[in-house]
């Protein structure tokens, strides 16, 4: 059942602290019209987040116009690594904008050579090519596309299946949701492609068996072998729930696939540019996959994606048959380029890192207090996932996740609907500029949230 947040306001609770303000019933009266007409003018799929009209943000807080502010724990989905608003990448838009230079589709441009250079330079071997995109699902597109043609290329038509995930998330572009492994954005595909193959996420929780031997039993019950296989793709943690493979599991998995010329891709487009608490999320398995892909943290702000990999993946297709409306967009390069000087050069990595910790041993402190309804909390860095089960099971409790979520929106944390498997992971992943005194505070109030459903159940 889909769940949709109340646009009755509603009397809440006063908050006044250095970093939190809420100071009129919740949704606020004024933003109702807002609200309203989009709801008119829109899908209803684009429903279904908190109704806070977002008026500007700056660092890690949100403000709407009617005087309220929260500490935002979204990063707007896990873009605004370097923090909302930043005046350098302000300043950078504004010079590029100013030089008259909007778009240019994919005809050669200074900036993204500058950009596409520096990308080059952070990443490292054999990752030497970078194609720039618009979005995370085209780049989850183009590595899918990148697998089979080097399957085909080397090993012929039969070696073109893509082994993916259980519960994975990839985008919601056709071919993304094929690779992702969530029943409900597949179930109104009719005929859906036999490529696709996904096998169990080894997160110790909802897959207890984490051992690379079930990967590969796994892909013998569905009678699926090697010599078929053109390439494996998976998030550097599932978004759904902030976990991570095992580190052995992960090299296995490289070993693997050079064994049998298969194509690793790990998707980072929500692990990359410092989430994780390293620069690049696949650090943490000691390995250097074949394809990569990224997007949201890479610009803080505007659309901005690509594809990073091995010289001779990239240069499968041949010139002007790889290419993209808003390739290198100027304007977009020029906001990453100041997003990626800003989490380097304030070094947001060391504090995703540090504060990171801090924020997991909250929360595991939090699940160890109430182990009946908090299952499993899993992540790295700033980014992490609650994972809220009905009392004494394992069974997910999407009704309790979205409480605590709508409770933090009214006393002034703000995040994103619940996302998971059965919609009943919080997740929290603030831009990595928040300071310890903010992760302190906001997990006193997800304590409080929490106290406060559970009293009331």
């Amino acid at each position: 059942m889909t769940r949709t947040y109340s646009t009755t306001p509603r009397e809440v609770a006063p908050v006044h602290t250095e970093l939190r303000k809420i100071v009129t019933p919740i949704p606020a009266p004024g933003s109702i019209e807002t609200i309203e007409r989009l709801r008119r003018n829109e899908p209803v799929a684009m429903q279904g987040q908190p109704p806070v009209v977002w008026d500007h943000a700056e660092g890690f807080q949100v403000y709407d116009k009617w005087g309220n502010c929260w500490i935002d724990w979204s990063s707007g989905v896990l873009i605004t690594n370097a923090g909302h608003g930043r005046k350098q990448i302000i300043d950078a838009i504004v010079r590029q904008a100013q030089s008259k230079l909007l778009t240019n589709y994919c005809f050669p441009s200074e900036i993204r050579a500058e950009l596409t250079q520096r990308l080059v330079d952070l990443l490292p071997a054999p990752m030497k090519k970078v194609f720039l995109l618009t979005t995370g699902s085209e780049t989850v597109e183009c590595a899918i596309k990148l697998s089979r043609a080097h399957g085909l290329k080397h090993h012929g038509r039969e070696k073109n299946v893509i082994v993916s995930y259980e519960k994975a998330f990839h985008g919601r572009t056709m071919g993304s949701q094929q690779a992702g492994g969530i029943p409900a954005l597949k179930e109104w595909i009719v005929n859906l492609d036999p490529g696709f193959v996904q096998v169990p996420f080894p997160d110790g929780f909802r897959t207890p068996d984490t051992s690379f031997e079930f990967f590969l039993k796994s892909l013998a019950d569905q009678g699926v072998g090697p010599e078929r296989i053109a390439g494996v793709i998976l998030e550097t943690y599932q978004g759904g729930s902030a976990s991570f493979a095992p580190v052995e599991y992960m090299q296995r998995m490289y070993q693997w696939t050079r064994e049998h010329d298969i194509v690793l891709t790990c998707d980072e487009v929500q692990a990359g540019f410092g989430r994780t608490g390293s620069l690049w999320g696949f650090e943490h398995y000691g390995i250097v996959p074949d394809l990569t892909t990224w997007g949201k943290g890479v610009s803080s702000s505007l659309p901005l994606a690509f594809v990073a990999g091995r010289p001779d993946l990239m240069d499968l297709f041949p010139a002007g048959s790889m290419t993209s409306t808003h390739t290198g967009n100027p304007v977009c390069c020029a906001a990453a380029l100041a997003s990626i000087d800003l989490v380097i050069g304030e070094g947001l990595v060391e504090n995703s890192a540090r504060l990171g910790a801090l924020l997991l041993d909250k929360l595991k402190a939090l699940q160890a207090k109430y182990p009946e309804v908090i299952a499993c909390v899993d992540g790295k860095g700033l980014v992490a996932g609650v994972a809220c089960v009905k009392p004494g099971t394992t069974e997910p409790d999407a009704g309790l996740a979205f409480q605590i979520v709508n409770s933090m929106m009214e006393k002034g944390v703000l995040m994103f609907s619940p996302v998971g498997f059965g919609g009943a992971t919080i997740k929290i992943c603030p831009p990595l500029c928040i300071t310890e005194e903010a992760i302190e505070e906001s997990a006193g109030v997800l304590a409080e949230c929490f106290a406060e459903a559970l009293v009331a159940q």
